[in-house]
């Protein structure tokens, strides 16, 4: 099955093989917040890097703030993307508090419906973890995901999926469908929207403004 490469690269274990030519097509030269995947200097990242450490307090207020943390670094990547003249989507891929690999938004400049932001986080995921499924992982990503990003999703197996704003037009976890919770599925995912919803938000309406402009 195709899936499209990370725009920016996390750094891969030398025993990692190489991405194949038809993955590498999709990658652009590496820019903005992302051009240093896993470690960005960024107050988001420290705070993330901090949660990854167990600086954290009780289980549910940890919780808030990881998920908080992670989604700065996927907004990171969604103003990457906007500088890009991307739509501002920014996706993170996380295991065990552990950053697994970030991405955003790359179908204009990559020509290719593919590069949707949760698809190259996922592709990268797999290849650094050399899983073909990402089990007790979960997702960040700004925008609710398409019915195409939310199929992935679910062949991954991520144990939860959190996300910013809804897409009423193309959402596929809530606002047009229920792709990870319909109780016919084989695997259902834990969901949760509302994080940095303000934040992202503004993102895309400024972007669309600016198009009408």
């Amino acid at each position: 099955m195709f899936v499209p490469a990370l725009a920016n690269p996390l750094s891969l274990p030398q025993a990692r093989p190489a991405l194949p030519a038809w993955d590498r097509l999709l990658s652009g030269p590496s820019a903005g917040p992302g051009a240093a995947a896993g470690a960005p200097d960024s107050g988001a990242a420290a705070r993330a890097e901090s949660l990854e450490l167990g600086a954290l307090g009780g289980p549910e207020a940890d919780l808030e703030r990881m998920d908080r943390a992670f989604m700065e670094l996927a907004l990171e990547e969604a103003r990457a993307a906007a500088k890009e003249d991307e739509v501002p989507v920014g996706a993170v891929v996380v295991s065990a508090g552990k950053l697994l690999s970030r991405a955003h938004n790359r179908t204009r400049n990559a020509a290719h419906p593919l590069a949707h932001a949760e698809m190259q986080a996922l592709a990268q995921a797999f290849h650094s973890s050399g899983q073909a499924r990402l089990v007790g992982a979960t997702v960040y990503t700004t925008l609710e995901p398409c019915f195409m990003c939310a199929g992935a999703l679910s062949h991954a197996r991520v144990a939860r999926v959190v996300w910013a704003v809804r897409d009423p037009k193309f959402g596929a976890l809530a606002s047009l469908g229920a792709v990870l919770s319909d109780p016919r599925l084989n695997h259902r995912a834990e969901l949760k929207e509302g994080v940095c919803a303000s934040e992202a938000r503004d993102l895309l309406q400024s972007f669309f403004r600016s198009k009408r402009a």
